[in-house]
């Protein structure tokens, strides 16, 4: 897939670590398959970030010893204790406005990553007036906090979230409140978040439990976003917001996910690699272009036909 790019997003390219080729003669740009080469990043991530996007065969639980004939299998009774100083999930999220839905992820204890995190993570994005949740073109969906974004209590910070900025650079998108300088020709019309908002400790994989406390929070954000395109940065995005449409989900490679519009909430949905793997693997970040093309040749559809 090609794009007419201008300086600019020529520019964040370069910054990304996709260098486009063109032929001296040719007004348009060379397929994006065909032409581009990656750079080396110079500094290293200052994050844990080997967690993201491991293309891994899922591990298969140990086979039940046999039980002897006519001896009955006890069930395993539902655990419906919380540990110590863990509370329920407040109730009514799915009622919630966009205020109430802060103040609840805000004051979550419903597993026990609250009692190591610094800061939940929320979100980043504009603001709107009187409390109402913005209405956004993009809705970015990360896939945990690490150290960093557990101290500033934002997502993508540190090597990855540069990379990530960078990638909205090159589609004309910035993150950043109403209080960012905005840069001439770029929309901030778009908001970033995490699946978890808590951070794991050592920046492990999400366990399922996890992802399953804070599901309910994610689904409120994009009801009240109303995005029109949603871009899922990683493994455990992916399978969160496609859990409920891609039958056996869990048995497929993230690579294989790409190149296809799914759905959630009956919003489209790009996935593509996470930045902080782009960082480790650089030979991908071509295949990353490709996902933002995509996502970019989708989202002005949706939006005529809105």
């Amino acid at each position: 897939m090609s794009l007419d790019l201008d300086k600019r997003q020529r520019a964040m390219l370069r910054e990304m670590g996709v260098r486009l080729w063109q032929p001296p003669p040719a007004a348009g740009l060379a397929p994006v398959a065909d032409a581009i080469h990656t750079v080396a990043v110079g500094a290293r991530p200052t994050r844990a970030e080997d967690r993201f996007d491991t293309e891994t065969a899922p591990v298969r639980a140990p086979a039940p010893a046999a039980t002897p004939a006519g001896r009955p299998v006890p069930a395993q009774a539902p655990v419906s204790r919380l540990a110590p100083g863990l509370q329920p999930r407040p109730s009514g999220v799915e009622l919630m406005d966009w205020p109430a839905l802060q103040a609840a992820v805000t004051g979550c204890r419903a597993c026990a990553l609250c009692e190591s995190r610094k800061n939940t993570v929320f979100g980043i994005g504009p603001t709107a007036a009187d409390g109402a949740a913005p209405q956004v073109d993009w809705l970015i969906v990360g896939e945990a906090p690490g150290e960093n974004e557990d101290l500033a209590g934002e997502p993508f910070v540190g090597q990855a979230g540069k990379l990530l900025d960078n990638m909205l650079l090159a589609m004309g998108l910035q993150r950043g409140s109403d209080d960012t300088t905005p840069r001439a020709g770029v929309s901030r019309n778009v908001f970033i978040t995490n699946v978890l908002k808590c951070r794991p400790p050592a920046n492990r994989n999400p366990d399922p439990a996890e992802v399953a406390q804070c599901e309910p929070y994610l689904k409120r954000q994009v009801e009240l976003l109303q995005p029109k395109m949603i871009l899922a940065l990683g493994k455990f995005a992916a399978q969160s917001l496609l859990q409920d449409s891609v039958p056996e989900l869990q048995k497929i490679p993230l690579g294989k996910l790409r190149g296809q519009v799914f759905h959630y909430l009956g919003v489209p949905v790009v996935v593509s690699y996470h930045p902080a793997y782009l960082l480790r693997s650089l030979g991908d970040k071509a295949k990353a272009w490709d996902d933002l093309c995509l996502a970019m040749s989708v989202a002005p559809t949706v939006v005529r036909s809105a």
